[in-house]
């Protein structure tokens, strides 16, 4: 017989259970159940309610608009450091201004070009060839003053400096690329511009005064050296950011002919040809008035307005008319005429130019807005920097207009004439064509 705990079956022995009288009468131990999982706090990315954080928190923005800044700094340097290093080497202001003159026109001349190669082929293809030619023209320039070479070199080398790319119109229109998906496109496009306005004034600023410094505390070159490093760097930092460069339109888009052909265009141009003319006499009529040392800063006080005003006006959510924006100006543009004809004081000048200055950025962002709106996506570049071409017009005029009443006119304050007529001119201009009223419908 087999043993007690094997047990024959057909498939054959098998043990069998034995009987364990303890576990029979064993309490049943309790089945614990699982441990639940210990939960980790879900941290909820709250969306940033300041605009401009909000738009620094898209992918790559922080970086591009490091390297634009950078390249966009010599941009009031480059002027500043031709007159003086010219100035110091030949002993003569006319011809440094003749230069430096020169320069602006061929740039105005150009620009628009450089623009168009940069919307068919890319931003990094054209910036980086672009800028390497015009610092080459600006150490060719240094050279040729450090030599006292005739004069003739002087205007044929700053002719070639006029290559360099619109900087702030590329960045314009990396934000634009950025946006324009987003849900409230049009919001955030407004506080980028406000931005992009708020930096330009911060460099028109800081630019002339960190140029003077350079040529006065080391030689009088180094403010073109310094400049002319700083813009390539500066360039070649803005062109490695390839994610958020826009892509290139086809070539039939960007064939279609010149944004001025856009229909109010040409009216637009026109306000910022007149916008222009507002800057150049004010800061030529009070050089003029001011006559020392203390006319740097007191025209600083006015970018500073510009600068303050820009960012704060990147906050509002509804942008006004481009016509409100020119009374506005127009109005303002009259406390440094009445501040030096009523008081003669220079801290009465000082404030009338500040407060003058909160107009000019909330008129530059909305006027922008509006080129952005008018010109074909394949073609931003080349609107942009027709505007900024039309800007400089204004500025060579309206410099010509007050340094010229400045020095016939019985006193120097009827130089402050110019720029509340200016700014009447671009509000009249503004409401004859209807300019804006098509662009935001």
């Amino acid at each position: 017989m087999p043993p007690h705990d094997l047990m024959l079956t057909p498939t054959g022995p098998t043990v069998a259970p034995r009987y364990d009288a303890h576990a029979a009468h064993h309490t049943p131990t309790e089945v614990r159940r699982p441990a639940r999982p210990r939960r980790t706090p879900v941290r909820v990315r709250r969306t940033p309610t300041n605009p401009y954080l909000r738009l620094f928190a898209l992918p790559g923005a922080r970086a591009f608009t490091l390297g634009n800044l950078i390249a966009r700094l010599p941009m009031g340097m480059f002027s500043v450091s031709a007159v003086v290093m010219i100035a110091g080497a030949y002993g003569s202001y006319a011809l440094a201004g003749a230069v430096s003159a020169t320069g602006m026109a061929a740039g105005a001349l150009i620009a628009p070009w450089i623009a168009r190669l940069v919307d068919r082929h890319g931003q990094a293809r054209i910036a980086v060839p672009a800028t390497a030619y015009a610092v080459l023209g600006q150490l060719v320039l240094l050279l040729c003053a450090h030599a006292q070479a005739p004069a003739w070199t002087l205007f044929l080398t700053t002719a070639a400096t006029a290559t360099a790319p619109n900087t702030g119109g590329m960045s314009r229109a990396r934000w634009a690329h950025l946006l324009k998906d987003a849900p409230d496109a049009k919001a955030a496009l407004h506080t980028a511009n406000a931005f992009e306005q708020a930096a330009d004034e911060l460099c028109f600023m800081l630019g002339p005064v960190l140029a003077a410094f350079l040529c006065s505390s080391l030689f009088p070159e180094a403010g073109t050296l310094v400049a002319g490093v700083l813009f390539l760097t500066g360039v070649l930092l803005f062109a490695a950011q390839r994610a958020t460069e826009p892509p290139v339109a086809p070539r039939s888009a960007t064939a279609s002919g010149s944004p001025l052909r856009a229909p109010g265009m040409p009216a637009l141009l026109a306000v910022f040809l007149a916008t222009g003319a507002i800057f150049g006499s004010m800061e030529v009529v009070t050089l003029a008035y001011v006559d020392g040392p203390a006319a740097g800063p007191v025209l600083a006080l006015q970018a500073a307005g510009s600068c303050v005003a820009g960012l704060l006006y990147g906050r509002v959510r509804r942008s006004p008319a481009l016509a409100t924006c020119l009374a506005a100006m127009a109005t303002l543009m009259t406390f440094p005429l009445l501040a030096a004809t009523l008081t003669g004081s220079l801290p009465a000048l000082a404030a009338a130019l500040l407060l003058a200055g909160m107009a000019t950025a909330p008129t530059m962002v909305t006027g922008m807005t509006l080129v952005q709106r008018l010109t074909p996506q394949a073609q931003l570049n080349e609107g942009m920097t027709l505007a900024v071409t039309a800007l400089l017009g204004g500025i060579a005029t309206g410099s010509a207009t007050g340094g010229w009443l400045a020095e016939h006119a019985p006193t120097t304050t009827w130089g402050y004439l110019v720029p509340p007529m200016a700014a009447g001119l671009a509000l009249v201009v503004c409401a004859a064509t209807g300019t804006g009223r098509r662009a935001q419908h």
